[in-house]
């Protein structure tokens, strides 16, 4: 069988609020083009049309006007549309995926914060969407920086970081414990360094997962 010069690679990006990992996945995507490798840049929860308009219900109003059980299955949903709309497409033609939060967003905001739910988290994950990143980039930030930074961009999605510094503190630790379960696939970065520092380290490590991609 011939092997796939450029397979497609399923990236993601994690990180608490403010982390800078949404500037790094730009960097990362101007790069890799700039490299000639095709890819598409995406965010959860989005990504497709369908999952765009639950991310308007789920990021914008009143912290506490969804129960995290109703956010599970809400964002669930929108990943499953962006799956099949967005990223399956994208990896048969051998692209690069770079997606901006994923599966393990919602084993944090919604499976830990908010009530023992992770269990829940996992068993929707496994029915309805079956597949984890080829790769996981963690941009670690200290919560009181990454909180100040993402409040200070004023925008309307604004609804977890209304939860305040306690929540970030413990998705911090939540992010890191979640790496220690997931080392294959985790790489955790620190984020309070230059930005070109740290996309050095993130070009590193997807430079070496195409290589093992491409050999496999």
């Amino acid at each position: 069988m011939t092997q796939n010069a450029n397979p497609g690679l399923f990236l993601t990006f994690e990180g608490i609020d403010g982390s800078g990992k949404s500037t790094q996945c730009r960097l990362l995507r101007d790069t890799l083009q700039t490299a000639g490798r095709e890819c598409v840049l995406t965010r959860e929860p989005g990504g497709s049309p369908g999952a765009e308009e639950i991310r308007r219900m789920v990021l914008e109003g009143d912290p506490d006007k969804w129960s995290a059980e109703t956010e599970i299955l809400l964002f669930t949903a929108a990943r499953r549309d962006h799956m099949e709309r967005t990223i399956l497409p994208a990896l048969d033609q051998g692209k690069v995926i770079i997606c901006d939060r994923f599966a393990d967003s919602t084993r944090m905001y919604q499976g830990l914060s908010r009530g023992d739910l992770r269990a829940t988290v996992d068993q929707l994950h496994n029915l309805m969407i079956g597949r984890e990143p080829d790769l996981t980039l963690l941009i670690d930030m200290d919560p009181t920086k990454g909180l100040a930074r993402a409040k200070g961009r004023q925008g309307s999605e604004e609804r977890f970081e209304d939860f305040g510094l306690p929540l970030q503190q413990q998705m911090r630790a939540g992010f890191l414990a979640l790496a220690q379960d997931f080392p294959d696939r985790f790489r955790v970065i620190d984020g309070d360094r230059p930005i070109d520092t740290v996309a050095a380290d993130v070009q590193a490590h997807v430079q070496n997962a195409l290589a093992s991609k491409a050999a496999s």
